[in-house]
């Protein structure tokens, strides 16, 4: 009679595997590559130059958040705010940060010209006022 050949478990089978050294390495480098993969897709990593435009970006806006009080400063000074305030009011959307710009109030003390980010944010600190 025949002697009744029995499956192999799993853990039977891999015990019995001797895998290569190619075989070892390739599989090094795809779990390389797929953890790669996986950590620059979710898991938020990033390159050192995204990372230097990211946090120059970053500072750049806290700059701006800093520097709009002191444009609402100074359109508080102004002796004619009451007006300017309704006529800024009273143009459109795209024309507002130009107009608080022509009035001086984003020009920061030592600074040229104004800035129109700060300009932008200055506006809508100016609209939460009224």
């Amino acid at each position: 009679m025949e002697a009744t050949k029995r499956k192999l478990s799993l853990g039977e089978r891999w015990s019995a595997t001797r895998p290569t050294k190619t075989v070892v390495f390739w599989s090094w480098v795809a779990s390389i590559v797929v953890t790669m993969i996986i950590g620059f897709t979710w898991g938020g990593w990033v390159t050192g130059g995204t990372a230097r435009s990211m946090a120059a970006t970053i500072g750049e806006e806290a700059v701006v958040k800093r520097l709009a009080p002191m444009c609402v400063v100074q359109f508080k000074h102004d002796q004619r705010k009451d007006q300017k305030l309704k006529g800024l009011k009273e143009i459109g959307t795209y024309e507002k940060a130009d107009y608080v710009k022509k009035q001086g109030w984003a020009t920061m003390p030592g600074e040229p010209e104004p800035d129109a980010k700060v300009a932008d944010e200055c506006v809508k600190l100016l609209m939460l006022i009224s």
